[in-house]
């Protein structure tokens, strides 16, 4: 509020001294007689400083009116300073306000205009040093109201270039925080989910079990003693990551699981009640550490889900060498109100994305009374 009010503070006092210059330069006794207002020819030389005001608004209109008094009274052979000052004036607003087009051409226009109608005050002596020095004043003014637009518009392009830079940063900003949610978020589900629905699974077991098997009871127990054991390891690791603000620490904690874990994975779900048929060709492409990892996940969540979801107590993992990829499809039955409820939460789609990171894809749909999961994850030579 202050700057706007000291701009308009600025401007109003520039508007006076615009108007007391006119008029001052309008009567002061000058020593030739040509430069000396008297009886009417007062009126062009000072009706200049009534449009003064408005020169920024209207700079061509203003300027035209100062060039006409300035013609008027160099006609009638006066050659008024303070009219032509008003001409310099205006014609500084012009470059100042309007585009280099229009006012550069519109200031040569006026300093023509200006020099053949003062040389017929003096007699047709184009260049008398006295109509050159009004000349050179107004050439003077356009070129200096060229460079207070140029560089009033410089300024304004650097604030818009800062303001955009500051934009991109905060929206950067926000997307980097962004990924981090969605890293934690795919974390916490990669170490908890798992675990944790082995624990509920083997608690159900071990409810229904305790009164008529007690070992089989037993081994549910054991089972969710390993499994909260490992979540509670898992969290601490993670939580230390997230406390040293270094997300690479955490491969160093946690190496991450592959394909060689797979048979170890199969055992722990097969041990919680869900029996599984694997089928796994012999030669499989090469994947690469990331792919390895992605791999594993996506048969986790697969056998997780089946076991979560799934009808029968039964999962069918095949593992395959596609075109150029390998290919893992979960396939496990479920009931008629089971394919409305079929997995398509936080685990899906944080294994969509991390599919998508090593350049595979995800297929995920019920396929009459089975649930399927296929993901295609390309091998290390396929990967261009």
């Amino acid at each position: 509020m202050s700057s706007l009010r000291f701009s308009g503070l600025a401007t109003s006092l520039t508007d006076v001294m615009a108007v007391a210059i006119v008029v001052l330069l309008g009567f002061l006794p000058y020593p030739e007689a040509v430069f000396q207002a008297r009886g009417l020819l007062l009126v062009p030389a000072l009706l200049p400083a009534a449009v003064m005001p408005f020169r920024r608004r209207r700079p061509i209109e203003v300027l035209g009116v100062c060039l006409a008094c300035s013609m008027i009274a160099a006609l009638f052979g006066l050659l008024s300073p303070g009219a032509m000052v008003a001409v310099a004036i205006a014609a500084f607003a012009v470059t100042d306000r309007l585009p280099r087009r229009v006012g550069l051409p519109v200031v040569g226009a006026t300093a023509l205009i200006v020099l053949l109608t003062n040389a017929v005050t003096l007699d047709g002596e184009v260049f008398d040093s006295r109509a050159l020095q009004f000349l050179l004043f107004i050439v003077l003014a356009g070129a200096l109201g060229d460079a207070t637009r140029t560089r009033r518009e410089y300024a304004d392009a650097m604030r818009e270039r800062a303001e955009r830079a500051e934009r991109t940063r905060e929206e950067e900003a926000r997307r980097r925080v962004a990924e981090e949610r969605l890293r934690i978020a795919r974390d916490l589900h990669d170490i908890v989910a798992h675990q944790i629905a082995v624990i509920s699974l083997n608690a159900g077991v071990a409810s229904t079990a305790i009164s008529d098997r007690p070992e089989r009871a037993q081994e549910a127990l054991t089972t969710i003693r390993a499994a909260s054991r490992t979540v509670l390891t898992d969290i601490g690791g993670l939580m230390s990551v997230l406390r040293d603000g270094d997300p690479e620490a955490q491969g160093d904690r946690h190496p991450p699981a592959g394909l060689d874990g797979l048979d170890e994975l199969v055992a722990q779900v097969e041990g919680a009640g869900l029996r599984v048929d694997l089928h796994r060709d012999a030669g499989l492409g090469e994947l690469g550490g990331a792919s390895q990892h992605v791999a594993y996940l996506a048969i986790r969540e697969g056998l997780t889900n089946a076991h979560k979801h799934g009808e029968g107590a039964r999962a069918t993992l095949m593992i395959r060498d596609g075109d150029g990829a390998v290919e893992i499809t979960v396939t496990n039955a479920v009931g008629a109100d089971g394919v409305d409820a079929s997995p398509s939460g936080h685990g899906l789609r944080g294994l969509r994305e991390r599919v998508a990171a090593v350049r595979g894809r995800v297929y995920a749909a019920p396929e009459g009374n089975e649930f399927r999961l296929r993901v295609e994850i390309p091998t290390a030579e396929d990967r261009t």
